[in-house]
């Protein structure tokens, strides 16, 4: 038991130290957009980190081997996990376990990101990140599928929040892929952008942006259309920065949206408009 604790210590305060349980704050962001109870914020709070655990051991345990090859991540976290494979398997089957009566317990809508956000986070860890042209729509559901967490089932306006952030999940992991570009060529990992090279990903992304601007003018509101815009004319650079600039425009984006929400109780797209009880077609059409 004490070494399962420890994995899990070990994830946590590596991913948390990498600001890579973001999809956390995208939950807290939508839970108080639509002013949920602080009961509720709570209980979906510490679900998603719980899911986060489990999602990023799993993909721990499944990249072992290829972690301890790389210079990078070949550490004492990495080899203990490594000497600790059973204690690994046991708390992630506890989180499994641990989530599931929660979601029993609270809303049985919470099974809906620990199957699908779980499950294509595990597909995605097994195969899907090798195969080309099929990373990036992974990621662009579990991203979705991760912030169902944030609120009920049948809540409409969180549902057009949460495939916001699930189309941007998409862009992010097209511009990943584009960083990775060199090292996952050298060692014959075969992404998107290996497969289409860096130009030609570099247009995916472009038109990912474009489809996001379009579906948030559609169905949230015509102002959060505008950063992602911008973002089609930014050139690319150095990856790294692209990617911290693009992260900028979505995250306002998001954040005037889940604003709009907050004040408004609906969504205000020229198409549609979501509240807590479902989605119509927009006034005058």
């Amino acid at each position: 038991m004490s070494a399962a604790l420890r994995i899990l210590w070990n994830v946590a305060s590596y991913r948390l130290a990498r600001l890579e349980m973001a999809n956390m704050g995208g939950a807290l962001v939508i839970m108080l957009a639509l002013r949920l109870p602080p009961a509720e914020v709570a209980v979906r709070l510490g679900f998603a980190f719980l899911l986060n655990l489990l999602v990023y051991l799993n993909n721990d345990y499944l990249d072992l081997d290829a972690d301890l090859r790389s210079p990078s991540r070949d550490d004492p976290n990495t080899r203990y996990l490594h000497h600790h494979r059973g204690a690994a398997v046991v708390a992630q089957l506890g989180l499994v376990a641990a989530l599931a009566a929660v979601a029993l317990a609270w809303d049985p809508g919470l099974m809906v990101p620990l199957v699908v956000g779980g499950g294509v986070c595990w597909l995605y860890s097994a195969r899907l990140k090798h195969v080309p042209c099929a990373d990036i729509p992974a990621m662009a559901l579990w991203g979705a599928a991760m912030l169902t967490v944030a609120f009920p089932p049948t809540h409409a306006a969180g549902w057009a929040l949460a495939l916001l952030l699930g189309l941007d999940s998409a862009v992010f992991e097209t511009i990943q892929v584009i960083r990775d570009h060199d090292a996952d060529a050298r060692t014959g990992v075969r992404t998107t952008a290996v497969a289409l090279g860096v130009p030609r990903t570099l247009l995916l992304a472009r038109v990912l942006l474009i489809v996001g601007a379009l579906a948030a003018a559609l169905a949230v509101h015509p102002l959060a259309a505008i950063p992602p815009v911008l973002a089609v004319t930014l050139p690319l650079g150095r990856p790294d920065r692209y990617w911290n600039q693009i992260r900028l425009l979505l995250g306002l984006a998001f954040l005037a949206a889940a604003a709009w929400v907050y004040v408004h109780g609906a969504t205000a797209g020229v198409l549609v408009r979501c509240a807590a009880d479902g989605c119509a077609l927009a006034p005058g059409l």
